[in-house]
């Protein structure tokens, strides 16, 4: 079963919910920190018995040898990520989303699947518990690939937490695809509201089944309460804006190992979640 935690915006306390839910669910799971750009997921788990493995991604290399400068590359790249200038060929990898089809349109075999490296994905065990990170290179713009990657190294494993990147970009939608249940974590403020409307938009359109968790939910107005009731949206789990919270969030420390009553309330959200996402299954 695969669970995505995400969220219309950062800051709202996505990887505090997906790191605490797969805690209070335990051994045998498996977490995903698909945030590629700045994975932090591991400030909390806290793993041990790292490795890497590098990924990388397809790009066309020349032989200028065998170019006869016809364009057809050129012309079939919609990302002008190889383009034909003066009769001399120009790549640029950044660009590219390796499709390869200027390989499969060259004419003359002058270009050839090279590659570069997209950034890694690293792998660590927290007390029976896997954590599966992406780390993208700095500079790098193509996340997706490193995403499907990271999702990629899950498969097979019976539960998996997936903590998206914060947005509704084409990382959420890369990291939320082929998942059975969606968190959406927001706050009860104008912004969140806003964002987690956007969020809703996004996790309809894909046809997936989500409920809510509102973060500091008694420091704002009851504007999201409303939103969801009227939209007929669940309510999992709401989390209180407290100093004790907030102090173990900036240790670095689990609120279901620190405070009992949110471990019983990250269990309950998690049987909850099973439950529906069950229910979509045989729908």
């Amino acid at each position: 079963m695969l669970i995505t935690v995400a969220s219309g915006k950062g800051g709202t306390g996505k990887t505090t919910v997906a790191t605490n839910l797969a805690v209070a669910v335990g051994q045998g799971t498996t977490l995903l920190d698909c945030d590629v750009e700045e994975p932090n997921a591991h400030l909390f788990m806290k793993p041990a018995n790292i490795t890497t493995r590098p990924v990388t991604t397809m790009v066309p290399e020349v032989d200028t040898e065998l170019c006869v400068s016809c364009g057809a590359c050129s012309e079939m790249c919609h990302f002008s990520a190889i383009t034909l200038v003066a009769g001399e060929l120009y790549t640029f990898p950044r660009m590219c989303h390796s499709c390869g089809g200027c390989v499969m349109v060259c004419p003359s075999g002058a270009l050839s699947e090279g590659s570069r490296q997209l950034g890694e994905v690293e792998f660590g065990i927290c007390e029976g518990i896997e954590l599966i990170s992406g780390r993208l290179q700095v500079g790098e713009a193509m996340s997706p690939p490193l995403i499907d990657r990271v999702k990629e190294a899950a498969e097979g494993r019976d539960l998996v937490i997936v903590d998206a990147p914060p947005g509704t970009s084409c990382p959420v939608i890369a990291a939320m695809s082929g998942t059975h249940y969606v968190v959406l974590v927001t706050e009860p403020t104008p912004f969140g509201l806003n964002d987690l409307k956007l969020a809703v938009e996004a996790t309809r359109a894909m046809g997936l089944p989500f409920g809510i968790v509102i973060n500091r939910a008694d420091s704002g107005d009851d504007r999201v309460v409303r939103y969801a009731e009227e939209e007929g949206i669940e309510i999992l789990l709401s989390i209180p804006y407290s100093r004790k919270v907030a102090e173990y969030y900036a240790r670095g420390r689990l609120l279901v190992e620190a405070m009992p009553e949110m471990k019983e309330a990250f269990s309950k959200m998690a049987e909850r979640i099973t439950e529906k996402a069950s229910e979509g299954e045989r729908a």
